[in-house]
């Protein structure tokens, strides 16, 4: 049942930020009553968003970390990662559920877990473009510059309700990377 109501819970971290994600519009995003959620999520909020955190760290790790790291040819898997993140964010319709903590005031209880996401993603990302050819620093530099950018798309698309915006970036950086 958990796993059932977590993409729920998760929409309504992201509409509405830890902070704003009242109990009463997780009831109304979930269906569920707040004896239900308590019996589901007995550490309350704080428990839920960790769910959903776990949840949304496990399918970067399946879909696009391990894939970097272990992916062959490093330009396919590259290429995957791409697709893959143009899926989750719905080009540029879904924002980063990471990104919303960062910023906000659950930057403090979830820290650990936003800052473990961030460095994986460039770590793995860096990874493939070393097996691709890249030295140390540059693979590292390039990583965070696309990972970065993929960020800012997502934040602009939205803001300019333009999810073109991010489909273009995502083509630009693409591009970035096979001809650096």
């Amino acid at each position: 049942m958990r796993a059932e109501i977590l993409p729920a819970l998760a929409e309504a971290f992201r509409q509405h930020g830890y902070e704003g994600a009242s109990l009463s519009r997780i009831t109304q995003a979930t269906g569920l009553g707040k004896g239900s959620l308590y019996r589901l999520f007995p550490g309350g909020k704080d428990e839920m968003a960790a769910c959903v955190l776990d949840a949304i760290d496990g399918w970067f790790e399946s879909e696009i970390f391990a894939p970097l790291r272990q992916g062959e040819p490093p330009g396919e898997a590259v290429s995957a990662m791409f697709e893959a993140v143009e899926r989750y964010f719905r080009s540029g319709q879904r924002v980063c559920l990471i990104g919303v903590l960062a910023l906000g005031a659950g930057r403090d209880r979830f820290g650990a877990a936003v800052r473990s996401y961030f460095a994986r993603w460039i770590e793995a990302l860096a990874a493939s473009l070393r097996r691709a050819g890249h030295g140390e620093s540059a693979s590292t530099a390039l990583a965070e510059e696309v990972v970065a950018q993929i960020q800012g798309a997502i934040v602009l698309a939205r803001a300019l309700d333009d999810p073109a915006l991010f489909t273009r970036r995502l083509a630009t950086l693409r591009s970035r990377i096979a001809t650096a």
